[in-house]
């Protein structure tokens, strides 16, 4: 007897994809934007997977979310799988040429609205600005800002600009490294640099990002070193520098920033009580 076609298999639901993902090791938050994603569902919510829960997932997104699942356990971001980040409230599109914006950056844009709030029309440089995520916040939240968004790398810039036109954000883009060129003055000038070191074993874990953006010399501070010794005449006095650092280097860049003539050199925690941003004011 002639066997017949084979009986395709019954399709996930959604509660059975999502079992899926977690048995491959997968986040249950980075299995949900996965999903939501193939769904073209990227803004309605874990809450809405839960009300849709015995809902068939039909073949066409299934095969799609189980090679994304694929990519995320080989350590693609999720924010690359997707095109998109959640940053500071406002969602950006994002890819491999610019670093994954982190929740814990959002540290230093709230430290940055706090020493901008009594300027009026402040004029704001964010030095390696990536995706645009730190001057497309400030500019978001002071409308009357003028922001310069400031990357070495054309591609990265390209996204930055691409956000900038999407959210209608008026932000100025300009290739440079660093402040080479760049005049100012500025009432603060902010960068979320990179601070890892070029040894560091943890690099290993970021392979799909650029590293560019991520080590910076024996010690990971060669960047900040140079933005440190760059930033002081490019501030109007009384105006501020605000760094991004790792957890273990609060120390070294206070001392940078001492040994520059800043005051008010301090320290501010991220969401998880790591001193991870450090500033400090030119003389008035």
């Amino acid at each position: 007897m002639t066997a017949g076609p084979s009986t395709p298999p019954a399709p996930w639901t959604l509660a059975q994809a999502l079992a899926h993902a977690q048995g491959l090791g997968l986040a249950r938050i980075d299995a949900q934007m996965l999903l939501l994603h193939v769904l073209g569902q990227p803004d309605a919510g874990r809450a809405w997977l839960l009300a849709h829960d015995t809902d068939p997932l039909p073949a066409g997104p299934q095969a799609a979310f189980t090679a994304l699942c694929a990519r995320r356990r080989a350590g693609e971001p999720v924010a690359y799988l997707t095109g998109r980040k959640e940053f500071y409230g406002l969602a950006l599109q994002v890819d491999a040429r610019v670093l994954d914006p982190r929740p814990d950056t959002e540290t230093l844009v709230d430290w940055a609205l706090e020493v901008l709030h009594p300027m009026p029309s402040p004029r704001v440089a964010d030095l390696g600005t990536g995706s645009g995520a730190i001057a497309l916040a400030l500019k978001h939240a002071r409308p009357d800002a003028h922001l310069l968004a400031v990357d070495a790398s054309a591609e990265a810039l390209a996204v930055a600009q691409a956000n900038a036109r999407r959210l209608g954000l008026r932000v100025d883009c300009v290739h440079a490294h660093w402040l080479g060129g760049i005049a100012g003055p500025f009432d603060a000038i902010v960068s979320n640099p990179p601070y890892i070191a070029q040894d560091d074993p943890h690099l290993a874990a970021l392979t799909h990002e650029p590293l560019q953006a991520l080590a910076s010399g024996p010690d990971g501070l060669d960047d900040i070193r140079t933005i440190v010794a760059q930033s002081m005449e490019r501030l109007v006095p009384g105006g501020w520098l605000l760094l991004e650092h790792g957890w273990d280097q609060p120390g070294a860049v206070q001392a940078l920033l001492r040994d520059a003539g800043f005051q008010d050199v301090q320290s501010r925690a991220d969401l998880a009580g790591h001193a991870r941003c450090t500033g400090g004011r030119r003389p008035p």
